[in-house]
């Protein structure tokens, strides 16, 4: 029986992407660096993942840490990848730009959603750095953009959980709006609601390396299948009981 709802599972490598996979993931958001809220990833990274997978892989397009404000330059960076990663294989992309004052670059994003062509965008978390979410996703809404992840302006989707409801009455048939931010498959609960159809979380666990060093962390993290399938049953359980 299938599910009305989604998981996207945010990764890094081509094992989280398997592993969320046989969980019951329905997409992939794709960075690297996901200590520093995710970077652009590889090319080649993208192609071994797409040979490995079958469900879509949106990708994060981000040239470097920090905050939402790029420069010209910056610019140039992320059309390139665009051309690269679009080449490769995307099946969508992520993106988040932000004024200086801390508003929706509307320009900027209309300009990159422009550049996609036919390739979706979700706008990412940079919308809970905004004064007003429910004016900045109709903002983004407006620029073309598929989805807004959001954590409802908190540092977990949890804690937003009100405001994310108000945004996906706000954006109702315009914009899809997707919580993510903290959401754990043991707490799973608590951001549930059956007026949204689309979650994204990592289902990580910690995994620890044989290899010995003082020098460099060699642990690390890494999603797992059962993590995404227990979102997967409780979703499946949901959606049962609403019928």
């Amino acid at each position: 029986m299938t599910t009305p709802y989604l998981i996207e599972v945010v990764a890094s490598t081509v094992h989280s992407c398997v592993e969320a996979e046989r969980g019951g993931a329905g997409r992939i958001e794709l960075c690297s660096a996901l200590g520093a809220a995710g970077i652009t990833p590889s090319s080649g990274l993208l192609e071994v993942i797409k040979r490995h997978i079958s469900i879509p892989v949106y990708v994060m397009i981000r040239p470097r840490e920090g905050d939402f404000t790029y420069s010209k330059e910056e610019v140039e960076v992320m059309k390139r990848e665009i051309d690269l990663l679009g080449a490769s294989g995307a099946d969508g992309f992520v993106f988040g730009m932000l004024t200086g004052d801390g508003f929706i670059d509307t320009a900027l994003t209309r300009e990159l959603v422009t550049y996609c062509g036919k390739i979706p965008v979700t706008f990412h978390r940079a919308i809970d750095c905004t004064p007003n979410l429910i004016e900045a996703a109709n903002q983004i809404a407006s620029c073309g953009c598929e989805r807004i992840l959001t954590s409802g302006g908190k540092k977990s989707g949890p804690e937003g959980k009100e405001t994310i409801l108000a945004m996906h009455e706000a954006a109702l048939g315009k914009i899809r709006i997707m919580p993510g931010g903290g959401i754990k498959p043991e707490t799973f609960e608590k951001i549930y609601d059956p007026q949204l159809t689309e979650y994204h979380l990592s289902g990580r666990i910690p995994k620890n390396s044989p290899m010995p060093s003082t020098l460099f962390e060699m642990d690390w993290f890494e999603t797992a299948q059962e993590s995404i399938a227990q979102v997967t049953q409780f979703l499946q359980d949901k959606s049962n009981l609403n019928r």
